[in-house]
């Protein structure tokens, strides 16, 4: 829709902005915000579509990742209190294979401590709820990505798991979450330190979406 003009990059961030703003407080699945320089790279996402630019799979699609990722500019903390202040200077190669097809990447989303447990909490953001009953967890370790894109706060999300991280908190939040084979996403980047066989994947509202994430970072 966005290629097609019906809705503009800017229009689907404003929105997702939005919703973040209204529900995000109770479920506390976003953790860090890059509003403003997210607006900027959506209205250039809406130019390069008018003057008919040659335009990426994911092109002004708003998405967020999990804070298990460097992503430039925006604090990246994997859910550790000693790195509360880490700013990276460039992005995790999956992060990059995303920006490069034209997703602009917003926000970033709660993680237990490393991405080692199966809930969402940690000393920095505190804990994540499951948007279907705030009483109860979304999983983990990628609870925060799966909430968000239950509650409507993106479209898609990436996670990372080891033994269950993505799979089981698509499955408490009733989103598609997909755990692939070892080896095919670049780990590059990833703060992993929970395990060594951590792998790279895709949380979405379907299974069409996570095959078109699939195949932007993969490689």
């Amino acid at each position: 829709k966005i290629k097609r003009k019906e809705v503009s990059s800017q229009e689907v961030l404003e929105s997702f902005l939005n919703q973040v703003e209204a529900v995000n407080p109770s479920i506390n699945a976003v953790v860090a915000l890059d509003a403003e320089r997210a607006l900027e790279k959506a209205k250039e996402a809406d130019k390069k579509i008018a003057s008919k630019s040659k335009l990426g799979s994911l092109h002004g699609l708003p998405m967020t990742v999990k804070d298990a990722y460097e992503v430039e500019g925006i604090v990246s903390t994997g859910g550790n209190p000693a790195w509360q202040d880490n700013i990276p200077k460039r992005n995790a190669e999956a992060v990059q294979r995303l920006i490069d097809a034209g997703a602009i990447i917003f926000g970033k989303t709660n993680v237990p401590f490393l991405s080692s447990d199966l809930q969402s909490f940690n000393k920095i953001y505190g804990t994540t709820n499951n948007p279907w009953d705030l009483e109860r967890t979304p999983g983990g370790s990628s609870g925060g990505s799966a909430a968000a894109v239950k509650a409507d706060l993106c479209h898609a999300a990436l996670g990372t798991d080891t033994g269950g991280s993505i799979r089981q908190p698509a499955a408490f939040c009733s989103a598609v979450g997909l755990k692939p084979t070892y080896g095919l996403v670049s780990r590059h980047g990833l703060i992993a330190f929970a395990s060594s066989f951590d792998q790279i994947g895709p949380i979405t509202k379907c299974t069409e979406d996570s095959l078109a994430i699939m195949n932007v970072i993969s490689g």
